[in-house]
């Protein structure tokens, strides 16, 4: 008999190998090390006392792993996984999983309930449309191998300036579009060590910026002053990252659809491997 409960006393290492069984067979594939693993978690806010997992026998079998933050003023959690390991499917596990955790959320005071899902994992779409969960927003995700990136030579003038990771609200004023949860400010901010970050500056303003990730190649953000673009600092800036990234895989997800930035990296020849929904739920 499956038993539903939070995830307080379960250890991390049985978290890591139940989420790898469950996404064995995913759309993406997932290369995720337990370290990684924890690095996500913790980039996502993850809280184990709204998550919850489905467990036969004491068998952790199926999962919602989620975050908890302010999102537009709101305390809002984010589901950051949610999987079932293949021989439990179809038996409703989602669905029981889901149910459970809008009570609880709701218990808590939690306003909204955000989640991304990819636009042909049409089984999941719909779950989640029966949840109450509607589309906000639709992302492209880009990605490139660092091998066929043509490096850009600097743009005129020395407005080049590289910084640490202190932070990246300062850059809001540059932005097309808000970042998802995975690429938002305080999920920089919590592990800013991992990441490279590059100012772009002209007369002390700040006009242009970037961020990678050291280790992994992943952009959460980059963005140029509406009025400076299309002078090659875009593409300036993406080299400096690519040069400051072990990486040999460079990814930058959840771009806004159609957006300025979804056509600059169009036009750089990364490849647009996948598309999000961001949906929400109020509870």
């Amino acid at each position: 008999m499956i038993k539903y409960k939070t995830l307080e006393k379960t250890d991390i290492e049985i978290m890591h190998k139940t989420f790898l069984k469950a996404f064995n067979d995913y759309q993406v594939k997932m290369e995720l090390p337990l370290s990684k693993y924890e690095d996500m978690l913790m980039r996502r806010g993850y809280n184990p006392e709204i998550s919850m997992g489905a467990f036969e026998n004491g068998e952790l079998v199926g999962f919602v792993f989620n975050g908890l933050r302010n999102w537009d003023d709101k305390l809002t959690a984010y589901d950051t996984g949610t999987g079932v390991v293949s021989e439990y499917r179809k038996q409703g596990i989602t669905s029981n999983l889901m149910a459970n955790i809008k009570q609880l959320l709701k218990s808590k005071g939690i306003h909204y309930y955000l989640l991304e899902v990819i636009k042909t994992n049409t089984n999941a779409l719909e779950l989640y449309k029966k949840q109450g969960f509607e589309i906000v927003r639709e992302f492209e995700c880009f990605r490139l191998e660092k091998n066929i990136f043509e490096q850009s030579e600097y743009c005129s003038h020395n407005i080049y300036k590289k910084q640490t990771c202190n932070g990246s609200s300062q850059f809001s004023k540059l932005w097309d579009f808000n970042p998802s949860w995975q690429n938002s400010t305080d999920s920089i901010t919590i592990k800013k060590d991992d990441f490279y970050c590059i100012n772009v500056k002209l007369a002390n303003e700040v006009i242009g910026y970037g961020i990678i990730d050291k280790k992994t190649g992943d952009i959460p953000q980059i963005a140029v002053h509406k009025d400076y673009r299309r002078r090659g600092i875009a593409k300036s800036i993406i080299t400096e990252l690519i040069n400051n990234t072990d990486s040999n895989k460079i990814s930058v997800l959840n771009v806004n659809k159609n957006s300025t930035l979804a056509k600059f990296l169009h036009d750089l020849n990364f490849e647009h491997f996948i598309d999000q929904y961001e949906m929400m739920l109020t509870l």
